[in-house]
């Protein structure tokens, strides 16, 4: 299908967004020590089934051989940066930080974000992270246009990191969404020649979501659980995203608002 969407197209991303962001927020608001993953997940999922959404994560396989995604929002915890299990009884402690991955199908279209959260009260460098993820993020949806191409988006987040010198994940990268969980192109956090030039068109939608490490390394692994992805010297990980449509009329738009 075309990676471009049509103006009803994008009507539809909009509403599924904003109930995609009704999920997240709930699931937010109960971030507490004590409670566990599943309870969180719970809480997103009923919201996006009630609002008429389908998951997309749940049962996701990026592959016909991988295990299927066993939640509706991924879940990570501290170490873990992205794609943690959400139906984990684990439960969150005063002083962890929790990224809260989620996606959703409505009206055929599909939309993605995330956010880092503190448990309750945290480190200063850990709230300094969370907070630079999410400025960063920012840095890079208004370095999106038409006309423009996919590595000023990469740059503008990677120009913002780098004075407080944390890793910026490599291994992982922003997307093209809205037909499939995930499309071309991909959005590189960092620029690299590795990655071809894309130009950014008219009607383009896109996932950003830079992912960082505090320790500086930008290495990571993955869990036995065959998902979960760890920073590699065991630093806190944060993660921001947000899904965006790129039009002449509109110029860009973050069709998922933050909850926090």
């Amino acid at each position: 299908m075309s990676l471009i969407k049509t103006k009803k197209e994008i009507d539809s991303m909009r509403r599924g967004g904003a109930l995609l962001s009704r999920a997240l927020k709930t699931s937010v608001e109960a971030v507490t020590p004590g409670i566990t993953l599943k309870e969180l997940d719970t809480l997103g999922e009923a919201v996006i089934l009630e609002g008429g959404g389908v998951p997309s994560f749940k049962w996701y396989q990026s592959s016909p051989e991988d295990v299927p995604f066993p939640s509706t929002i991924c879940l990570s915890v501290n170490e873990e940066v992205v794609h943690g299990l959400g139906n984990r009884t684990l439960k969150l402690k005063e002083g962890d930080i929790v990224g809260l991955d989620i996606g959703c199908w409505f009206e055929g279209l599909c939309t993605d974000m995330a956010v880092t959260v503190p448990v309750g009260h945290v480190s200063p460098e850990a709230l300094k992270l969370m907070q630079v993820t999410k400025d960063s993020l920012l840095a890079g949806v208004g370095a999106a246009k038409v006309g423009g191409e996919i590595k000023d988006i990469s740059r503008a987040i990677e120009d913002y990191v780098k004075p407080y010198g944390y890793g910026i994940v490599r291994a992982l990268v922003g997307h093209g969404v809205g037909h499939q969980v995930h499309e071309a192109p991909h959005i590189p956090n960092f620029v690299s020649d590795r990655y071809p030039r894309v130009n950014i068109k008219d009607g383009m939608c896109l996932a950003l979501e830079p992912m960082l490490g505090l320790g500086g390394d930008y290495h990571v692994r993955t869990a036995k659980d065959g998902w979960s992805i760890i920073m590699s010297d065991g630093s806190l990980g944060s993660h921001f995203e947000v899904t965006i449509a790129i039009t002449k009329e509109e110029g860009v738009e973050i069709l998922t608002p933050l909850p926090v």
